[in-house]
């Protein structure tokens, strides 16, 4: 695993640094191995550091479903595209923008609900949890980016962790 570029930059109100840059990191993934569970820690250290070092809004709920996705995306990429990774986050505004590249140009395909499937949910389970997202084919392989709501819906708990 390699880190372009550590932790979110320092940020200010909405989510962008001083300089008016997105808080983001970016991270190199091997693509074997426990790449999965790397993916799934720097995306809540990123988050917690957010939180904590610039004051950015951020809950507990975003922090977990930001484990999920990621983990749910970098899993497929892992099963399906050979070769290494590529995990962005960005923080924009109230979303924590997920980003990952893989080396497989086929665009994934969200199938229907059916309880009675065993597996390959994960697309499914992503969407149902997601505020936004897209996926486009790159020059060589593909990008799935994904928004999460930073902050809980009414009624679902406090930033507070």
């Amino acid at each position: 695993m390699r880190e372009e570029a550590a932790g979110p930059h320092s940020a200010e109100e909405g989510g962008t640094t001083r300089d008016g840059r997105a808080a983001h990191t970016t991270v190199m993934l091997a693509g074997d191995g426990p790449c999965i569970a790397q993916a799934r820690h720097k995306a809540a250290a990123f988050l917690v550091q957010a939180r904590a070092e610039h004051d950015l809004p951020v809950s507990r709920r975003a922090i977990d479903l930001t484990q999920l996705v990621v983990s749910e995306l970098v899993t497929n990429a892992r099963k399906y595209a050979p070769g290494p990774i590529l995990m962005a986050l960005r923080i924009t505004g109230k979303t924590v923008e997920i980003s990952v590249w893989d080396s497989d140009p086929v665009l994934p395909v969200a199938r229907a609900a059916d309880a009675g499937r065993v597996g390959q949910h994960g697309l499914e389970i992503v969407m149902a949890v997601a505020q936004s997202f897209e996926a486009r084919r790159e020059p060589v392989g593909k990008r799935i980016s994904v928004g999460v709501a930073l902050l809980d819906a009414p009624g679902l708990g406090s930033a507070a962790a």
